[in-house]
């Protein structure tokens, strides 16, 4: 495992063209804010590639160890923005520039796997 301090690298490949990348940085200890920079590739992404590239980065042990969420996505792509409402909690979105930039709470682990699904059970609802 990387320390929680070093950036990670995720990448979504169609064959061998990379088509969304992201990078991640933790803060340590565990609890702490995990950031991410979402990022596709221009021209044609296959559909659900911004999602699993979500997906990836929520799943990373380090980002499942954090309490919260700062991640930076292109503005417009409601596909990365959509999947990250369904992963987080208390999801607040604003535009800053050409990015949206996303403040959320990470869920607590007791759901492993990727814990989509809107509407999920959320404790005290």
């Amino acid at each position: 495992m990387t320390s929680p301090d070093t950036p990670r690298h995720v990448e979504i490949k169609d064959g061998d063209q990379t088509v969304a990348a992201a990078e991640v940085t933790t803060s340590s200890p565990a609890g702490g804010t995990a950031r991410a920079s979402l990022t596709a590739t221009s021209g044609h992404v296959p559909p659900g590639g911004r999602a699993d590239l979500v997906d990836a980065v929520m799943d990373l042990p380090e980002v499942q160890a954090s309490a919260h969420l700062e991640a930076a996505v292109p503005l417009g792509d409601s596909e990365s923005l959509e999947r990250l409402r369904e992963r987080t909690e208390d999801t607040v979105t604003r535009p800053a520039g050409s990015t949206a930039l996303v403040d959320a709470d990470i869920p607590s682990a007791s759901q492993p796997g990727s814990g989509q699904g809107p509407g999920g059970e959320t404790p005290g609802s």
